[in-house]
């Protein structure tokens, strides 16, 4: 098998980012009904990720675009994140919890500091071992699917539910 066709036999069988109108399964869209009936459930124009697996970062891009974020800011470290909140305004971010070079819990104080809302990401369910004044934070637990980032966006954003 060449590798066009092991990347097609990959995407075909990947339910992520389908353009409108394909069925790639039956949580296909999922995220596009809001309780209002019609349009995602975010009307957040920008996001930050802050992910330093670029899958895991690409795939919560493509479930976010499912949920009608128009702009997503995906960066790698804490560096890169304190230059995206200077440069940028964010509606809200995506916050990894181990990024390999530390945890993003200094981040997370100046996200709080800065006013926007921000949810954590881990393979870790438990938040005990977090700082307690960050134990409240919304959790999404990799790995994740689009049905629980809807939960985890409701989570951070109760007003839409």
């Amino acid at each position: 098998m060449v590798h066009s066709e092991m990347v097609a036999e990959f995407t075909d069988s990947v339910p992520c980012g389908a353009p409108e109108g394909i069925d790639v399964g039956e949580t296909a869209g999922a995220l596009r009904l809001a309780p209002d009936g019609g349009q995602g459930i975010m009307s957040a124009i920008r996001v930050l990720v802050l992910e330093d697996s670029l899958i895991i970062a690409m795939e919560a891009e493509d479930i976010l675009r499912l949920a009608g974020v128009e702009n997503i800011d995906i960066v790698g470290s804490v560096e890169q994140a304190r230059a995206a909140v200077t440069a940028e305004t964010y509606d809200f971010a995506l916050l990894d919890v181990n990024l390999g070079e530390g945890m993003s819990f200094g981040f997370a104080r100046h996200l709080l500091d800065l006013g926007i809302p921000f949810g954590f990401v881990s393979g870790y369910s438990d938040t005990g071992d977090f700082p307690p004044d960050l134990q409240h934070i919304p959790l999404l637990v990799k790995p994740f699917d689009e049905t629980a980032m809807r939960q985890f966006l409701l989570r951070l954003f109760p007003a839409v539910a």
